[in-house]
């Protein structure tokens, strides 16, 4: 029979695995960041940037007020020990585990170059050309690899041919990233930037799927075969085997949390990492990113939290529930609101353009919620904010702002 785990449990677990639980830490410098990039093992990367590019989010929740400065020389520099690589979805992470997506790279090139009608079966002479030439010039963008095509003598590629062949090399493990340049890309030989020793790992497939799914599951603290395979974006059968094996070498443990929900499939069953910390409350406020590891997996959000989200970026507007970019708040061991948040550039304001509170919120949830944002103002830089009138936190949460009386700000 597994161990029983309440879902008060299962979330400090869950907090704690993402160092979540414990104080804030004060004054972050580079070490402390590398770090919370160690403790998570992936920080995803994402385009959008309404309110905050999502990778600074996840962050700023873990290790406090830094030095967005020092966090782009650190993911975005060249030989920090950090890099980009499709761990989760485009992520930046420990160069160190690298060497544990080295056969999603050989199965990337064996699939593309195995399949007759691939484009990168079509275009192997563009593909070996725009290598060659990242090469020659050290790093290079997919807009510097095409204007260094249009000053040549002859046109091999176009725009979107230079960009998918670079695209493609990447994901060989070819080359990766140095940087990027006003957020694209910057990409340069693999014998550059990963140091030898690392290049020179290797593992098999099976060896290293059961050393990520370890990983996972001590990040998660605890979840189910799901949770744990899409952390690092596995397969759930090999998930599964793994955590098989790793059961019988005490990495982790079977364990039932009953208010997850009875008449789920055997292998939905949940699993303890023999990492995990038990804390006896968690106390943190903090805003998180859509793309947070404690809720980028929406069923475990719903299971974890009963939060129910959704982006709803792709969504017209009229059919918006919550808004456009809607962020998770955390306070203590619960979500307790969403806001949708805008970052006015030209007013230097923090747009809250809805506001929402959650069932099951403490009842100081307005002035903790004004202390997290608060806190956000200060760290970005933001002069003021302004909370619209839309949402069921939106009253409460501007008369406490107009009040000057936040919790935690």
């Amino acid at each position: 029979m597994p161990d029983t785990l309440s879902a008060s449990a299962a979330r400090r677990i869950a907090l704690a695995a993402q160092t979540l639980a414990g104080p804030r830490p004060d004054r972050p410098g580079t070490r402390r960041l590398r770090r919370t990039i160690e403790d998570m093992g992936v920080l995803q990367i994402d385009s959008v940037n309404v309110f905050e590019r999502s990778h600074y989010l996840p962050v700023l929740a873990r290790a406090g007020a830094y030095d967005r400065a020092a966090l782009d020389r650190l993911a975005l520099g060249s030989r920090t020990g950090v890099v980009e690589y499709w761990g989760h979805e485009a992520t930046f992470m420990p160069v160190e585990a690298w060497p544990l997506f080295r056969w999603r790279m050989d199965e990337a090139r064996q699939r593309q170059l195995g399949d007759a009608d691939s484009w990168a079966s079509a275009n192997g002479q563009t593909i070996r050309r725009v290598h060659e030439t990242v090469r020659e010039r050290g790093s290079a963008t997919s807009r510097d690899i095409a204007e260094a095509d249009d000053r040549g003598s002859g046109s091999w590629w176009g725009w979107s041919d230079s960009k998918r062949a670079l695209e493609v090399l990447f994901r060989w493990g070819e080359l990766v990233s140095s940087g990027r340049r006003g957020f694209e890309r910057v990409y340069a030989p693999a014998e550059t930037e990963i140091p030898a020793e690392l290049r020179a790992a290797h593992y098999d497939r099976g060896d290293a799927v059961r050393e990520l799914v370890r990983r996972a599951s001590s990040r998660l603290g605890v979840g189910t075969t799901a949770d744990i395979a899409d952390y690092f974006r596995l397969g759930r059968a090999e998930t599964a085997a793994a955590l098989v094996e790793l059961a019988e070498r005490g990495d982790v443990s079977p364990v039932s949390v009953p208010e997850w929900g009875a008449g789920r499939r055997r292998d939905e069953d949940a699993w303890l990492s023999a990492d995990h910390r038990l804390p006896r409350w968690a106390r943190r406020d903090e805003l998180l990113s859509p793309f947070d590891p404690l809720v980028w997996c929406r069923p475990r959000a719903e299971r974890l939290w009963d939060f129910h989200y959704r982006i709803e970026i792709y969504t017209p507007a009229h059919k918006r529930v919550h808004g456009y970019y809607v962020l998770p708040v955390l306070l203590g061991d619960r979500i307790a609101a969403r806001l949708d948040l805008k970052h006015d550039r030209a007013a230097n304001q923090i747009l809250v353009q809805s506001s929402w509170v959650e069932p099951g919120a403490p009842a100081d949830v307005a002035e903790r919620v004004a202390g997290v944002l608060h806190r956000t103002a200060h760290w970005q830089g933001s002069e003021s904010i302004l909370v619209q009138d839309r949402g069921t936190l939106a009253g409460p949460l501007a008369s406490v702002l107009r009040s000057g009386n936040p919790v935690g700000g």
